[in-house]
């Protein structure tokens, strides 16, 4: 399982599927099915049945968003706002008489943190 580049909170577009051009914000991320849900983005209707013990759910079709897969979104970038790839830079700080790496990430297309 390969690690993420994309993080909650971050703005993407998505470059496939349905909603191609959209962009969003990053709700959550799942790793472990390497999946993102993305706010505005591949919206669902889910019906619901009214429920429960309590009768707090009143039911009915309910539309939010579903997961969709990280392959399909890239992050955009802050200074053009177009789809850029990222990287990191890492960094060695000398902090106290200790070394420490930093590492930051980058956008590919500006050279701008992310």
């Amino acid at each position: 399982m390969a690690k993420m580049k994309i993080k909650k909170n971050d703005l993407v577009q998505v470059i496939a599927g349905k909603d191609k051009g959209l962009q969003g914000r990053v709700i959550a991320v799942y790793t472990e099915t390497d999946r993102v849900l993305v706010e505005g983005v591949n919206r669902i209707t889910k019906h619901t049945r009214a429920g429960g013990d309590r009768g707090v759910n009143t039911g009915g079709i309910q539309v939010q968003e579903a997961p969709i897969h990280v392959s399909n979104v890239m992050v955009v970038d802050p200074e053009t706002k177009t789809p850029t790839r990222v990287k990191t830079r890492v960094e060695t700080e000398e902090r106290e008489g200790r070394t420490k790496t930093v590492r930051t990430r980058v956008a590919v297309r500006s050279g701008k943190d992310l």
